[in-house]
């Protein structure tokens, strides 16, 4: 099993723009956001834990990273009805992103293989890009620890 996708984007590459589904219905474009930084996180799946503690992170330090002119933008490859039913239950602030066809995924390289519990199979792994207000990207973590993300991103947005 391989990842086919091979795209490996590095700090100082332009973000690639999409148009997709969110949640409520609604539809976004990464290119929407220009003039602002754009938290574009990527995670496995609504409703388990590690996305749990990532989402309520980011929730907890919205008003503080949205008074940085930033906006937040999680993705997964979920339903838009997951997606509102996760909003619901967390009190999200933010919009998630279905990227049920998996491209957006596939452009910034987060979809591919993983492991756990011994078992080998493809799936979005965590990762978080930081990109500025020109659509270039500033920061990626490629390994995300969920407890303290929001703020390392929050530490990041004080130093752009």
């Amino acid at each position: 099993m391989t990842n086919k996708t091979n795209i490996k984007l590095n700090e100082g590459d332009t973000a690639p723009d999409f148009t997709a589904p969110t949640n409520g219905g609604d539809e976004v474009s990464l290119s929407q956001f220009r003039g602002q930084t754009v938290v574009l996180y990527f995670y496995p799946k609504d409703n388990t834990p590690g996305c749990n503690k990532e989402a309520c992170g980011f929730r907890d330090a919205y008003t503080e990273i949205t008074s940085k002119n930033t906006v937040v933008l999680g993705v997964s490859a979920d339903s838009v009805k997951k997606h509102d039913k996760f909003i619901e239950k967390f009190e999200l602030p933010f919009k998630l992103i279905a990227d049920e066809d998996k491209n957006i995924c596939k452009a910034y390289g987060v979809w591919g293989e993983k492991k756990f519990m011994g078992r080998t199979f493809l799936g979005i792994n965590r990762q978080t890009f930081l990109i500025d207000s020109d659509g270039v990207i500033q920061k990626i973590w490629p390994k995300v620890k969920v407890a303290e993300h929001a703020k390392e991103v929050l530490d990041a947005l004080n130093s752009l």
